[in-house]
């Protein structure tokens, strides 16, 4: 399965170095979410980023970095839902029902379906799909390899992502909520999860 990891929604100090190590491990594509953040800050972001990862870097906002930086692609979402007029090239976006997934599909190279399970990152979105209705999206060929699950994913239920078809997992409280960026730089024990995940998910 493809290990797809979504960035803290915030900005810190050791964020550029710990992403190369993540690259370096096998990190497959990495979603640069930053809400309501400048568009400098992007910037500065992604020229401490190897140019040689830019092309496995989707962005959430700030789309007309996609061109200038030579990167993946870009991200549909609530906050920017349509795409740039014009725009040629990868796209993905969140789901939240199989219906959009069904939609979305169409124009997308992959989509997130979430929650799959309660949130790690954001304590208020609980899973939003029984094991019941993942089971018949899987039966009804709505779960197939361009469909990556998020909300929840830890190295506990990465098998269950597996069975159910799933192309894929996005994961970022797993991550962030064992590192803390204000008083570690300590990256040690991060890096040895995430090679766990990346074991789990191959």
């Amino acid at each position: 399965m493809k290990l797809i990891l979504i960035t803290a929604p915030y900005y810190f100090v050791e964020e550029t170095a710990l992403l190369k190590a993540f690259f370096e491990e096998g990190l497959d594509v990495l979603h640069l979410c930053k809400p309501d953040t400048p568009l400098l800050y992007a910037e500065r972001f992604l020229a401490l980023i190897p140019e040689k990862y830019h092309k496995r870097i989707v962005l959430h906002d700030h789309f007309q970095l996609k061109e200038e930086y030579k990167l993946k692609g870009i991200h549909l979402s609530d906050r920017n839902p349509f795409i740039p007029e014009k725009y040629k090239g990868f796209i993905s976006a969140t789901c939240r029902t199989s219906g959009e997934v069904k939609v979305d599909k169409i124009n997308c190279n992959y989509v997130f379906l979430s929650n799959i399970y309660n949130s790690l990152s954001y304590p208020e979105q609980f899973a939003t799909h029984t094991t019941a209705e993942l089971l018949q999206y899987q039966a009804e060929g709505i779960i197939d390899k361009r469909v990556i699950a998020l909300g929840g994913i830890t190295h506990e239920n990465i098998h269950e992502m597996k069975e159910l078809g799933f192309g894929g997992i996005a994961v970022q409280g797993a991550i962030w909520t064992r590192f803390q960026h204000e008083s570690s730089c300590e990256y040690g024990e991060i890096i040895q999860y995430f090679k766990q995940l990346r074991k789990l998910a191959d």
